[in-house]
């Protein structure tokens, strides 16, 4: 007798791809192609995305994953001097294992709140970084980083976007802002701003497809004119490229075709909120008030084993109390019936 499937809100990642995607990659499959990104569905597939930023003199790169771009478009933009400032929970700060800082250059922590920098630190920051004497002893910051939405689910509003966007302008510091999960933000309810206004606030961003929909893939884009030189190389140095660049082109010409990314990111939406309001429901303590596909709860010790032999989840951090806190995590793949399954758990 098989035993009975446990339903799994681990991460937004462990389905493979959405069902378009798979089946224009056997459509497609004997097609002879050239490779490294020059073939044709690359091209469709970046022309698609300049259009839906309204960013036609944008650069697009598709690149295979979201630790390799991070630390390519970091160390591709920083001086050897220099370092990139993140919030203390940034995700290059905590969860890439050192990638930046083996590329030669250092994460620079800043203070935040529920993952989100704040611009009067970021100032605040740079200028005791400039009145220093001895700051030519230390590493400089070179760019800053932040994640939309952040490792806590939250979002940037609109108006946080351009304070920190003109005190970037302000230290001439590029601002990246890393999209793994982009989809899942900007289709928020709590979201106000659009893929178009994003990319005039920042100076490079990359459009997630591992966590949205897609076997694997990452779409860089420069929105200033401002890509590095040489970056394709770049990519290759740091083992990005990948040789049948079609797989990565394939994926994002289906994603950015009759609106499929937004539509799937809308429905991790739907299946979050109903998660949400169900651990409210039943009284559980939310850690963070997530708008996103991240939903973060607090469990004592007997609650969490209960739940963790009936459904997956990932575990977040323990509190000074014992307590502890984990994450359920919803996608473009989530089922209703798996989310009603664990409801009846709750």
């Amino acid at each position: 007798m098989r035993n009975k499937r446990i339903i799994s809100f681990e991460s937004d990642y462990t389905e493979g791809a959405c069902e378009q995607i798979l089946r224009k990659m056997l459509e497609t499959n004997m097609e002879q192609l050239s490779g490294y990104g020059t073939d044709t569905y690359c091209e469709q597939a970046k022309k698609k995305i300049k259009a839906a930023c309204e960013c036609p003199d944008a650069e697009v790169f598709l690149l295979v994953g979201g630790t390799q771009t991070n630390a390519i478009v970091i160390s591709s933009m920083l001086s050897q001097y220099e370092g990139v400032v993140a919030a203390k929970s940034g995700h290059i700060n905590v969860h890439e294992a050192g990638a930046i800082e083996y590329t030669g250059h250092k994460v620079m922590e800043i203070d935040e709140t529920e993952g989100k920098i704040n611009a009067d630190d970021l100032d605040s920051y740079m200028r005791k970084f400039y009145n220093d004497e001895n700051h030519e002893h230390m590493v400089f910051p070179g760019m800053v980083y932040i994640s939309y939405p952040t490792e806590y689910g939250t979002l940037y509003s609109k108006e946080e976007l351009k304070s920190i966007s003109e005190v970037c302008k302000k230290y001439n510091l590029p601002l990246y802002i890393d999209g793994a999960r982009l989809g899942y933000g900007l289709m928020s309810k709590q979201s106000d701003i659009t893929l178009p206004e994003l990319a005039t606030l920042c100076d490079v961003f990359y459009i997630g497809g591992t966590k949205v929909g897609a076997l694997m893939g990452e779409a860089v884009v420069f929105t200033k004119n401002n890509t590095p030189l040489h970056f394709t190389t770049c990519i290759k140095q740091h083992s990005g490229l990948l040789a049948k660049g079609r797989i990565l082109g394939i994926q994002f010409d289906t994603l950015f075709t009759d609106n499929l990314y937004f539509e799937i990111s809308s429905h991790a939406i739907e299946m979050a909120e109903k998660i949400k309001k169900a651990f409210i429901d039943k009284n559980y303590e939310l850690y963070i008030d997530s708008p996103t596909n991240q939903q973060f709860i607090i469990l004592d010790k007997d609650k969490y084993d209960y739940l963790r032999n009936k459904v997956k989840f990932s575990f977040w951090e323990k509190l000074p109390d014992d307590r502890i806190v984990v994450r359920f995590a919803t996608s473009w793949a989530t089922k209703e019936e798996d989310v009603e399954e664990l409801i009846s758990i709750l």
